[in-house]
């Protein structure tokens, strides 16, 4: 059973950090890319950021670059996206998703597995 599991989340003022894990069990993470996407109320899931299998490859939406990093640690089956200068338009619940042998997709459709999400909050 493919588990994805995402921590981190919570309420910051503008201009904080946080930074998100994903936890991935019944798989070789090593073999997934891995996305971070998010959701705000009344919007659609939106790309933020995504790494390849080796971990090489990265790809960060526009209004993320700069601020937001992503990472892994495939001898511990995580990844994580550090996030500083946080902003209200920020805030929304983001999502890990895991692609086998991806490269690091920017849509959502080739991704395999999701996990339920996590909710951050940037107050103003």
């Amino acid at each position: 059973q493919v588990q994805l599991v995402e921590s981190g989340g919570g309420l910051v003022q503008a201009g904080g950090s946080l930074r998100l894990s994903c936890a991935a069990s019944g798989v070789i993470f090593s073999r997934y890319a891995v996305g971070w996407f998010r959701q705000a109320p009344g919007k659609e899931r939106e790309f933020v950021a995504t790494i390849g299998w080796s971990g090489v490859n990265t790809v960060y939406t526009d209004s993320v670059n700069g601020r937001f990093t992503i990472s892994r640690d495939n001898a511990k089956n995580m990844v994580y996206l550090q996030m500083n200068s946080l902003k209200p338009e920020d805030t929304a619940v983001y999502y890990c998703a895991a692609e086998r042998w991806g490269q690091g997709t920017v849509v959502a459709g080739p991704y395999d597995y999701w996990g339920q999400g996590t909710q951050v909050t940037v107050s103003s």
